[in-house]
């Protein structure tokens, strides 16, 4: 299968992982292999890396794209909120011995999930109202459209989309599969589009896009699973060793740079804590101080990096 692949601020996430021909990396979110393919080949001739995606198709095309990296990659099928896991069975060892060097975390959805129309990731293709990551998933985010409440769809637009016009478009979307269920990305995008007033359909983005964006998040529980990554990636670091977190939308941005800054702090107690009760001892030093997002000229040459946004941090500690 030929599937253009460009993955975003490539250069970027390897100089802030730093990868040695020692060392051993997680890419957590493979998708097609193009991060993955850069930091093996900053690590020859020993470094390894261990590539997890919920994607068994991307699996597939990340296995023969990199398949001259064998020997030094392990592909696995899985969530990276269960990495302690996935690596205690893919290491042989404990999860307390099971350690690496650096995690990369690329989140959102691949070019090859959104250009594939029977994946129903996106508004600009015909397709089944779909949205998982994984087919082994239950819940399809036609099963959310035509099941939810007014009010749920509302919440869901508004929590993970942060539409502005959540109401309406949930009150429209109820209307609408009474008179038949919504089963296709086409009708749900003209949903939408019924939904807002005229005015509000000129911006620079599709007026789908964040009722498309607030589906696939809920589907997956993408928010949750990327909290709960953050701190498991931080847990199976290396002293010195080194997490990456490119991001695409605001909700994702700020988990992890308020995650960041929570494993970085010598105290989380209450602000008006008189003396510090917590005894919480810091695990990262933040490297980015803002975020890293892609040049002028990578956003030319891949307009879907526009969004995109890197942070860093490196794990202190004992060793």
């Amino acid at each position: 299968m030929n599937v253009p692949h460009t993955p975003v601020l490539v250069s970027e996430a390897v100089e802030a992982l730093k990868p040695k021909s020692s060392g051993f990396y997680v890419d957590g979110t493979i998708g097609l292999g193009g991060h993955a393919a850069a930091i093996l080949q900053a690590c020859p001739p020993n470094g390894r890396l261990l590539g997890i995606d919920l994607d068994a198709a991307a699996l597939a095309i990340a296995r023969e794209r990199l398949r001259e990296y064998e020997g030094r990659l392990t592909l696995a099928q899985g969530n990276f909120a269960d990495l302690d896991q996935i690596l205690e069975k893919h290491t042989h060892q404990p999860k307390a011995d099971a350690k690496v060097d650096g995690i990369l975390l690329d989140l959102g959805v691949s070019s090859l999930q959104l250009d594939t129309p029977d994946r129903g990731f996106s508004f600009t293709h015909a397709g089944p109202l779909d949205m998982r990551m994984s087919r082994s998933q239950s819940l399809s985010a036609a099963q959310v459209v035509n099941q939810s409440t007014e009010s749920e769809l509302a919440h869901i637009f508004t929590r993970f989309g942060e539409e502005r016009w959540s109401r309406r478009i949930a009150h429209r979307v109820v209307q609408a599969r009474k008179v038949q269920p919504i089963s296709t990305t086409l009708q749900l995008a003209e949903v939408v589009l019924q939904a807002i007033p005229q005015k509000a359909t000129r911006g620079r983005i599709h007026p789908a896009t964040r009722v498309f964006q607030a589906l696939r998040i809920y589907v997956n529980n993408e928010l949750k699973n990327l909290h709960a990554g953050i701190d498991c990636a931080v847990s199976t670091l290396k002293p010195d060793g080194r997490i990456c977190v490119i991001s695409f939308h605001s909700l994702e941005d700020r988990i992890v740079k308020e995650r960041f800054r929570a494993l970085s702090r010598a105290c989380i107690c209450p602000p008006k804590t008189p003396i510090c009760v917590c005894h919480h001892t810091p695990s990262l030093q933040i490297l980015t101080k803002r975020p890293i997002t892609p040049k002028p000229d990578e956003i030319r040459q891949n307009p879907r990096s526009r969004s995109a946004k890197l942070r860093a941090a490196v794990r202190i500690g004992e060793s």
